[in-house]
């Protein structure tokens, strides 16, 4: 670590990782970069999924330098594209033959009605779908390098969500980024829940996470002044990424699956969340948009 860096992450068992493969999400920026850098300062071999590869390239730089460690890697990774999805899981599979842990931290949260390479809405098809793809293409690794751990990075706002399922992709509504966020992080739970049952006979554990409300890039389309002012009362990165890393690291969590965590604390999730027939219904929705049957 390095001096004058205090961790907020609680305390570090220098090596715990060591010989374990870790994967996050989106982690050329905010909670992601400092979830990867805690796991790198514990040993773990992390690969840095991320869309953007040249600031992608400049977070792997600093957080080998501030660990001191020689195995962070980088690899292109849009969820908001199902061949980079696929092609990532293959090329990250055949190279690494391993994963002890999976944090799909990336997220998106558009002001504006957008679609992504596949053709769905953006905030739905990159939060929701691009995470279920690429989880489900990374089960075999995970299975292979059991036990072994996912982490889903939701957030408080899936209590506000609905999933409108006869107008989940905003055709017919008129779009809003809150509302969309909302219902996209709503099918994160929904997601882990689901999955955590699928898993839990091949000793994968699958939890949720709200990290707090942190200061990130999250907002970049937003009006700068709000942003700036927003940030006032915000946790920092560091102190966002706490959570995930309670999740994929500690004893404590071993063996503790389909729960939703906030501030490293098991809390319960919205009810519209622990409804198991809306779970199986987006599961079979999403098996069927992203064509993994």
């Amino acid at each position: 670590m390095v001096a004058g860096r205090h961790s907020t992450q609680g305390p570090l068992t220098m090596n715990a990782l060591e010989g374990k493969v870790c994967i996050v999400t989106g982690s050329n920026t905010g909670i992601g970069k400092e979830t990867a850098r805690g796991l790198a300062e514990r040993g773990a071999t992390v690969v840095m999924a991320c869309r953007d590869t040249n600031k992608g390239e400049a977070a792997r730089a600093d957080i080998a330098q501030s660990t001191g460690r020689s195995d962070v890697a980088l690899m292109k990774l849009d969820l908001g594209d199902f061949a980079s999805v696929r092609s990532f899981a293959k090329e990250f599979s055949d190279k690494y033959g391993r994963l002890d842990v999976l944090v799909n931290n990336a997220g998106v949260w558009p002001t504006s009605k957008g679609t992504t390479k596949d053709g769905f809405e953006t905030t739905f098809g990159t939060n929701h779908l691009g995470t279920f793809l690429l989880t489900n293409e990374l089960l075999p690794v995970l299975k292979k390098s059991a036990p072994s751990r996912v982490a889903v990075l939701s957030s408080k706002l899936h209590y506000r969500g609905k999933m409108v399922w006869d107008d989940l992709q905003f055709e017919r509504r008129s779009f809003s980024g809150p509302t969309a966020y909302n219902q996209s992080k709503l099918a994160n739970v929904l997601f882990a829940n689901a999955l955590a049952r699928r898993v839990e006979k091949d000793k994968i554990t699958v939890n949720s996470v709200h990290p707090g409300v942190v200061a990130t890039e999250l907002a970049r389309d937003y009006p700068k002044f709000l942003v700036k002012i927003f940030h006032l009362f915000l946790l920092t990165p560091e102190q966002g990424a706490a959570c995930s890393l309670h999740v994929a690291t500690s004893d404590e969590c071993a063996t503790v699956t389909g729960k939703y965590f906030e501030k490293s604390q098991q809390r319960t999730a919205a009810k519209d969340a622990l409804d198991e027939a809306a779970q199986e219904r987006l599961w079979k929705l999403s098996e069927e948009l992203t064509a993994t049957r």
